[in-house]
């Protein structure tokens, strides 16, 4: 049994990880601005995580933090408000959930990331490389979104180096809540970039039982026509994909 604390775990992505970690019998905490009543049975732990003094003062002892920081924006380049806003998410918590993991000595840090690091190379589901996009590619981002999720896996590289810390980048693609055959059917976009619940939860378990000091994945099911390479994840990690979209269809 491992003590995992989820931090920005209200949403979509960490109720599927709580529910699933909670069977398997682990330990888990979310950390979030609200609680969510779908994983009541979580120890639930309120904090805004852009606080640095908040986050070294209530981050228990754990054996894994999993980073799924998140707000929402469309937008390429946003409104200097905004971006500050997305600096502080995605950039500046990074750093501050690193260095509290540091100093609570959490061995394993698991963090969000997006497609997004990499989507001027994708459009609507499908690779512009002639082949998929692979974690060698150069990020190239079309937005501010990946280009601070980017950042953020390279502050991951430098705390693993510098302080040793396991820490596992998920580029993760799409997971809406509660999709639907309908909904796959509807969006020709999710038919290929789709990451179903079951394959969410393999992916994290797989970083989470790794033994690597750092990596960089991306999170897609095996679905027909998918833009990204899961070769790295499936040879370092030992990540099987058990459903794609076909199943869904």
């Amino acid at each position: 049994m491992k003590k995992i604390v989820i931090i920005g775990g209200a949403g979509t992505v960490g109720i599927i990880l709580t529910k699933a970690f909670l069977k398997n019998e682990h330990q888990v905490v979310i950390m979030d601005q609200q609680k969510n009543e779908e994983v009541s049975d979580a120890h639930f732990i309120e904090v805004d995580a852009t606080n640095l003094h908040e986050l070294t003062e209530k981050v228990p002892e754990a054996d894994v933090l999993i980073n799924l920081l998140n707000t929402e924006t469309s937008h390429a380049i946003d409104e200097v408000e905004t971006f500050e806003h997305m600096t502080d998410i995605f950039f500046k918590a990074t750093y501050y959930i690193l260095h509290t993991a540091t100093l609570r000595k959490i061995p394993k840090v698991i963090f969000a990331s997006t497609n997004h690091v990499t989507d001027f190379y994708e459009e609507n589901g499908n690779s512009l490389l002639g082949r998929e996009i692979n974690v060698n590619d150069v990020p190239c981002s079309r937005g501010l979104y990946g280009v601070l999720k980017f950042a953020s896996e390279q502050i991951g590289f430098l705390f693993s180096a510098e302080e040793g810390i396991s820490v596992m980048n998920i580029r993760i693609g799409s997971v809406p809540k509660d999709v639907s055959k309908e909904d796959v059917e509807a969006n020709d976009r999710l038919k290929k970039t789709l990451l179903t619940d079951t394959d969410l939860i393999g992916l994290f378990t797989s970083a989470i039982d790794s033994n690597l000091p750092f990596g960089t994945y991306y999170g897609v099911s095996d679905n027909p026509g998918k833009p990204w390479d899961m070769l790295k994840a499936k040879t370092e990690l030992g990540y099987r994909s058990m459903e794609d979209t076909t199943d869904i269809l």
